[in-house]
């Protein structure tokens, strides 16, 4: 466990940075070091005992101390780094969990699943357990959203308020919902009588993407647990720490071992093995729409296990000329650069009709240039830096794109600050639609601006993407409302508002952008197999 601890302090901000408790994987119910990698101080006394005990080595050397692990303190196995984005410097160091560690939790949550309490629990019961996970979340939200904040430089004051609130909220959400499940009576057409059963699936491996770890961590993790799973998560590896922070209330909670394991690591090698484990059962992904592929390939080429998919997203947000257009600029600028554009949902496609282009154009160049970018924990930043090197980098190659394909660069379009993941605000107009500015996902802070005329082009422009996620719709016109949200071929579409998500309300894309929901009935649903019995009745009076 390395890296910042209590004493340091938030920049200046008024509280601290709290000390990074939980670095290891959380298998079976207990934090354990990795399988793989080195050899620390613990086994190397294991082994030095061993060796004692063999009399091959002589009683003289176990008189020398050993002042030295070449992995830390109590540390087993291979680890990784993760970093704070708004310096570049090490948070703490990590279990890099490998193929033999997913093999472990796998047989972990296969045990819990078969012989354990917890599919065996009542929904009431499970219902029971999963409120108290909610009440211990949060009794220590201040120390999750500082770990958050600091893990994917997100602003505080938002992850205190909306993120650990809304991983509440979801999980109270299926706790209410674990002990209404059930299936239907059938009538048959002969001497019959037939029922189906809603049974658990079995061993879930949830694979969380970086964005939002905590509302999307609880999205599946959620209705798993009320469904009767057990579970593997693998956390992005840019943001391992709240996720085995949650492994640890889920078992103060009372959430039985094995139910709920978390392997820490990289998609290549941890997330690899947990896609093609011939031992799970379903594999819940959120992420990029080409790491998708090779999960559903991984799913198909091992034992063809049920696969959930929400992908990526190009989302357009169309502006009628009715529209106000203060509103309409607000809208459209957090629908884009929300979470520093990092976000699935992202409204990257502005499409502004002809009569009020120009006024929303030099309106909304003047709002990006008003954005307070920084510290994070800064409670007057307005948005903070990029998640790691990578992405920064990839955000930056995006707009060389953009003003090599032809595109005018209105604002924006560099890094900002000297150190940490800072880039500006940035918006292009005059886009092309075979633009890879407007046909890619970037993942980071650009708008594309674009303008046409009449509602066929709005949705035809719309609509020409790979991607289906998401759509915002702006008008005062109930009719266009209607038509547009018709015809735009995307799973959610938000008229007159942007971003607004609630457990109740089913999310999921069309296309490329994958395909099963994640909220709702619906997500219970995914984790649920559905069985038909069927009984013969004889001399029934009735049938």
């Amino acid at each position: 466990m390395a890296g910042y601890n209590g004493c340091v302090n938030g920049g200046g901000y008024g509280f601290k940075i709290p000390e990074i408790q939980f670095t290891k994987l959380f298998i079976d119910g207990n934090f354990v070091d990795s399988v793989s990698g080195g050899l620390g101080l613990p086994s190397f006394l294991i082994l030095l005992n061993e060796w004692r005990a063999s009399s091959f080595i002589p009683m003289i050397y176990f008189t020398v101390p050993i002042l030295w692990s070449p992995l830390g303190d109590d540390s087993l196995g291979k680890t990784f780094e993760t970093r704070d984005p708004r310096n570049e410097e090490v948070i703490a160091r990590v279990a890099e969990g490998s193929k033999e560690d997913i093999d472990l939790a796998v047989k972990a949550a296969r045990k819990s699943f078969d012989h354990g309490t917890w599919p065996r629990m009542s929904g009431y019961e499970r219902g029971r357990v999963m409120m108290k996970f909610a009440k211990l979340i949060e009794d220590h939200i201040d120390e999750l959203a500082v770990i958050d904040s600091l893990n994917c430089g997100k602003l505080l004051r938002f992850t205190k308020k909306n993120e650990i609130p809304a991983g509440v909220h979801i999980l109270r959400y299926y706790a209410g919902a674990a002990d209404k499940i059930h299936g239907d009576t059938l009538k048959l057409s002969g001497e019959f009588h037939g029922y189906t059963l809603k049974e658990p699936i079995g061993v879930v491996g949830h694979i969380v993407p970086w964005n939002f770890p905590t509302p999307l961590l609880f999205l599946k993790v959620s209705p798993s647990l009320a469904a009767g799973c057990t579970m593997v998560v693998k956390p992005a590896e840019q943001t391992p720490l709240s996720a085995l922070y949650y492994a640890h209330l889920a078992k103060l909670a009372g959430i039985p071992d094995g139910v709920i394991n978390v392997v820490t690591g990289f998609g290549a090698t941890a997330g690899a093995a947990l896609c093609s484990h011939m031992d799970v059962d379903k594999i819940s992904f959120t992420g990029s729409t080409a790491v998708g592929r090779l999960v559903m390939e991984a799913a198909a080429k091992s034992n063809l296990k049920h696969v959930t998919l929400e992908l990526g997203g190009k989302s357009p947000v169309i502006v009628f000329d009715d529209a106000d257009v203060d509103i309409a600029v607000s809208m459209a600028h957090n629908a884009t650069f929300f979470n520093k554009g990092e976000f699935c949902a992202s409204g990257s496609r502005i499409y502004v009709q002809e009569k009020i282009y120009d006024e929303f154009l030099k309106k909304s160049v003047e709002l990006a240039k008003s954005t307070v970018i920084g510290d994070p924990f800064d409670p007057e930043v307005q948005q903070g830096p990029q998640i790691d090197k990578k992405q920064f980098d990839k955000i930056l190659g995006y707009i060389e794109y953009g003003k090599n394909e032809g595109a005018n660069l209105l604002t924006g379009g560099k890094s900002y600050g000297n150190k940490g993941y800072y880039i500006e605000p940035t918006i292009f107009t005059d886009v092309q639609e075979n633009m890879k500015i407007a046909q890619d996902e970037i993942f980071g802070p650009v708008m594309a601006l674009m303008k046409f005329k009449t509602i066929e082009e709005a949705i035809e422009k719309a609509n020409a993407t790979s991607y289906g996620l998401v759509a915002g719709i702006i008008t005062k016109d109930l009719n266009i409302a209607n038509r547009v949200s018709r015809s735009v071929r995307a799973g959610t579409v938000w008229i007159n508002c942007y971003f607004v998500l609630d457990p109740s309300c089913p999310f999921g894309g069309y296309k490329m952008s994958g395909f099963g929901k994640c909220q709702g009935m619906e997500a219970l649903d995914e984790y649920l197999q559905v069985k038909s019995v069927i009984t013969p009745i004889y001399s029934s009076p009735w049938l």
